[in-house]
């Protein structure tokens, strides 16, 4: 999975210098790009939040829009959803990648997910459409709140969804989860009676994020852990996702968002960004992010080898 390490190491030399001058990372020039010309003229920042699946996107999104004619660049600095969302409205960035739950829920203050993915896209875009934000056709990839568990475990278990885990002993309902989690409505207090697990508190370790994936495979602190569904560390730990059988969390799904004037300027963005959107499944953000988070890959280099595979620049 480290097959680009190698090839990768001048452009990562070129991104470093260019970071150093300018805050931010910048794809190819203005005016006539490799693919065509038709977003001559659109220049500005595609933004991202602050983890490596956001870093990737934005970079494969400048360097897809500027194949195409445009003269943008990737930020990658802000932290936070909040300050991104921001930027957007602000006109700092001139779009970004977001999450259906992540706008239905924090930005626009509803407290019950709408099942189903296709129709919980449909309800953020038409709420946002109301604030002067359009969002693009989503891509397939969903970065939901999921519960995973080592292989080994689940095998011996027998548990393959969240029902499963909540038929078992009390002493088998160990759990590891964040502190934002712990109060959310999508999170472990809305899950815990949707699901009726039988865990006292001492059975929930609060761990940092980044954390639970390690403390998940050992085992040690909890049986079952809290993840996102699309990070790379779940198959590079050998860890199995609980299925959601009751569809109680969220859709995460990605799109790309902007201002409708963006998009009313240039409609050609939406044409563009279609032939990258469909490729994003589940599965190759978990490639994608793992290459970053396990391997240690620059996220710049995966998203421009990663397009030129493709075929898109």
């Amino acid at each position: 999975m480290n097959s680009r390490t190698i090839a990768s190491a001048s452009l990562t030399a070129l991104a470093v210098g260019a970071l150093a001058l300018t805050g931010c990372s910048s794809g190819s020039a203005g005016g006539a790009g490799a693919q065509g010309d038709e977003l001559d003229g659109l220049t500005g920042e595609i933004g991202s939040k602050d983890f490596s699946e956001q870093y990737i996107l934005a970079y494969m999104t400048a360097e897809l829009l500027n194949a195409h004619g445009a003269d943008v660049e990737a930020n990658t600095k802000l932290v936070g959803s909040a300050n991104v969302r921001q930027a957007l409205e602000n006109d700092q960035f001139l779009g970004y990648w977001e999450y259906t739950g992540t706008s239905w829920i924090t930005y626009n203050g509803n407290t019950a997910p709408v099942q189903g993915a296709e129709a919980q896209f449909d309800a953020v875009k038409e709420a946002d459409a109301e604030n002067g934000i359009a969002w693009l056709d989503p891509a397939p990839f969903n970065n939901t709140y999921a519960f995973a568990v080592r292989k080994s475990e689940a095998d011996e278990l027998g548990v393959k969804t969240l029902s499963d885990v909540a038929s078992l002993p009390s002493a088998d309902q160990t759990f590891c989860i964040e502190s934002e989690f712990s109060t959310r409505d999508d999170g472990w207090p809305g899950l815990k009676a949707a699901y009726g697990f039988d865990a006292p508190d001492a059975n929930v370790t609060m761990l940092d994020t980044g954390v639970i994936y390690t403390a998940t495979q050992k085992g040690d602190d909890c049986n079952f852990g809290e993840v996102f569904q699309t990070d790379g560390r779940i198959p590079a730990l050998d860890l199995v996702v609980m299925e959601d059988d009751k569809e109680f969390f969220p859709s995460y799904q990605g799109g790309f968002t902007l201002k409708q004037s963006t998009l009313d300027d240039f409609p050609e963005i939406a044409d563009v960004l279609a032939e990258l959107s469909p490729l994003l499944t589940t599965e190759v953000m978990q490639e994608l992010n793992a290459l970053v988070d396990v391997d240690g890959e620059d996220p710049e280099d995966v998203a421009i080898e990663w397009l030129e595979e493709q075929g898109l620049i």
